[in-house]
């Protein structure tokens, strides 16, 4: 075959020097033309991480035995020689950046698997990179330089394993100097609250649409870090991107609990998530109490791993057997199945409309509520029967004017019908709440989960409860606190920093006996327990539709909201999904639902491949079992995310 001539910049001889030519043949296979490559360069050193990076093309060419015929490439190629593993800067939700070595030649779903693994993250599917956003920087800031913790050193493993080799408590690699110990630190205990300067200074979203802008910024997990533009050293964002939290074990996640919780916090700081002006105060108890436990609780680190492997074998076979044993006890359970049965007064909110409550006769059973004039006409037909599977449950409860409204949206054919429930006192506002939330998610009043979910209802409003005259003795032997830090700045302009003081001390006597752990779990399922969890927002154009919408992507549904009013207009549930796909020529999501429902609409503020993945990620999410916890099935993540681009 005619040889000819091949040009190849080789990173490593510097910016300014020019090409290496070589002359080949278009039979000779890819790794071949490394061998002359590293010949001719002469330089000693190990070149097993470095790779040809084909410019034009946008790919790497990994594929050693591939002839340059196969692969297509010509005289007119622009072939870059380049490590495989660069520095990146990595900024986590606690607000510190990690510099470390990352692959820019894997697709980003196995780079955050590595990045996941170093730091003792389990569960990296949760997670994804994303472009940061801006801070508002002022002219003296510019001096000052973002502190880095450097683990470029640290070597990425390839293995695929589940959990890293542990010593202390931590990942080997962490164990091997004083420097990376106060690194794991710094990964493991949560920080300080920030300062109300440094809260005003981090961009904060005004509208849902705001909120929208930060879901077009993430990574597309099917590409590599270079195909996406990402260069040597550059910042981007690890945060949790799915909002499924799956096998969250305070033994093994001491990370993975620390960093969740830190963008929780920044969440509720930074407005992200709406909650009540009491929620807001319960956060704020929480924080302080998080921060006075970390700094007085030392970190413990578990020692043994022999012994933690048969504890958690001990614990899976223990809810084997309860597993098993119950089975023929709740086959009788559902035989009579439980309902609950009272009376609650009832709200339809309409256009115009100044009607007030009207009392009903309710019924609860199965997944569904029935309600009647009285009790005594309960035999007969309901005035209304009413399916909550698929509903929107949201609590609406000031605990000082003890009132207790549980706010329901109901699918019906032309949007969503809105229901107020009010309940008399706390035991019936539990129960009836439990059983809604339980109802919207398919799962009928005999399910187990039925009891804990009310006894997590009475905690979280316990909790809310204030205790007058208690706060003046604790405040009086406490340290100033600065209210200012722990709470969102719409609350900065509405209260003095005193007038917070009390409210929060207040808050804090309900859950000063809590441990760290257990606070930093409590105030996770207060911000799971906020009507808003979970819910990235993407603006949308639906087909047939003039003007913008916004969807609501969530672990369980799609949510249609009207940009106008800000009001849910309807409600779609993965699991009435037959099928999805997208048209990547004109860029549009197509969806079809059980019942002949298609929709369809093009993303303004996204790329639609991002909405794919959200999609996909969050069914992905759903086929993951306890059974199968320790091994990840890549290759079912890309099929449902990847799209015909990733094939």
């Amino acid at each position: 075959m005619a040889s000819w001539d091949l040009s190849v910049t080789v990173e490593d001889l510097g910016p300014d020097a020019p090409p290496v030519t070589l002359s080949v043949t278009s039979d000779l296979h890819v790794g071949g033309v490394i061998l002359k490559l590293v010949e001719k360069t002469q330089i000693n050193r190990d070149w097993s991480d470095h790779g040809l990076w084909w410019d034009q093309k946008q790919r790497w060419l990994l594929r050693t035995p591939w002839s340059l015929e196969k692969y297509g490439i010509h005289a007119d190629a622009r072939l870059v020689f380049m490590p495989q593993h660069k520095a990146l800067r990595v900024g986590l939700p606690s607000g510190k950046t990690l510099r470390l070595q990352a692959s820019f030649s894997t697709p980003v779903f196995q780079t955050v698997m590595a990045i996941c693994r170093m730091i003792n993250i389990r569960h990296p599917e949760e997670l994804s990179l994303l472009r940061p956003v801006e801070e508002k920087k002022k002219k003296k800031d510019k001096d000052l330089e973002e502190e880095l913790h450097d683990l470029t050193g640290v070597p990425l493993s390839s293995g695929i394993l589940s959990r890293p080799c542990l010593y202390n408590g931590m990942p080997a690699h962490f164990a091997d100097s004083a420097n990376m110990e106060v690194i794991y630190k710094m990964l493991s205990v949560t920080q300080p609250p920030p300062a109300p300067e440094a809260i005003a200074k981090q961009y904060r979203p005004a509208s849902v649409v705001d909120k929208a802008h930060i879901n077009g910024r993430w990574l597309d997990s099917s590409r590599c870090l270079l195909q996406q533009g990402i260069q040597e050293n550059d910042r981007l964002w690890l945060r949790f991107k799915y909002y499924t939290l799956y096998d969250i074990e305070p033994k093994y996640d001491v990370v993975r609990l620390t960093q969740l919780y830190e963008q929780a916090r920044w969440a509720v700081l930074l407005e992200d998530i709406d909650c009540t002006e009491e929620e807001m105060m319960l956060f704020g108890a929480l924080q302080y109490h998080i921060n006075k436990a970390a700094q007085s609780e030392p970190q413990v680190l578990s020692t043994s791993t022999a012994m933690d492997d048969l504890e958690s074998a001990l614990q899976s076979l223990e809810v084997k057997m309860e597993g098993e044993g119950s089975s023929a006890s709740e086959l009788l359970e559902n035989m009579t199945a439980p309902e609950l049965n009272d009376y609650l007064k009832l709200f339809r909110p309409k256009k115009l409309t100044l009607k007030g409550y009207k009392q009903y006769w309710f019924k609860f059973q199965d997944t569904s509520i029935s309600y009647f004039k009285s009790k005594e006409e309960s035999i007969g037909e309901p005035i209304q029967h009413i399916n909550l599977k698929g509903c929107e449950v949201a609590p609406d409860v000031n605990m000082a004017a003890q009132k207790f409204l549980i706010r329901l949206l109901i699918p019906a054919p032309e949007g969503m019908n809105e229901l107020y429930l009010r309940c008399e006192n706390e035991q019936q506002y539990a129960q009836w709440m439990a059983g809604c939330r339980l109802a919207s998610k398919g799962k009928s009043l005999a399910d187990s989960s039925f009891q804990s979910e009310i006894q997590s209802i009475r905690s979280f409003l316990a909790m809310q409860k204030t205790n007058s005259g208690s706060h003046g003795n604790a405040a009086a032997g406490d340290e100033s606190i600065n209210t200012h830090s722990l709470v969102s700045p719409r609350y900065h302009k509405k209260y003095k920093a005193k007038q917070l003081t009390p409210r929060i001390l207040d808050a804090y006597q309900n859950v000063a006996q809590l441990s760290l752990t257990d606070a930093i779990m409590r105030f996770l399922q207060i911000w799971q327990a906020l009507p808003d969890f979970g819910l990235s927002y993407v603006v949308v154009r639906f087909k047939g539709s003039r003007k913008d919408e916004v969807l609501g992507i969530a672990p369980n549904r799609l949510i249609r909201i009207d940009l106008g009013v800000g009001d849910v207009v309807k409600t779609w549930r993965y699991n009435n999904m037959k099928q999805w796909n997208v048209n990547w020529d004109i860029r549009q999501v197509a969806i079809e639902f059980e019942g002949n429902v298609n929709i369809a609409f093009s993303c303004v503020t996204a790329d639609c491949k991002i909405v794919h993945e959200f999609i996909g990620g969050y069914i992905f999410m759903s086929t993951r079992s306890r059974e199968k916890s320790d091994t990840l099935n890549e290759e079912l993540f890309h099929k449902l995310t990847g799209g015909h681009e990733a094939l």
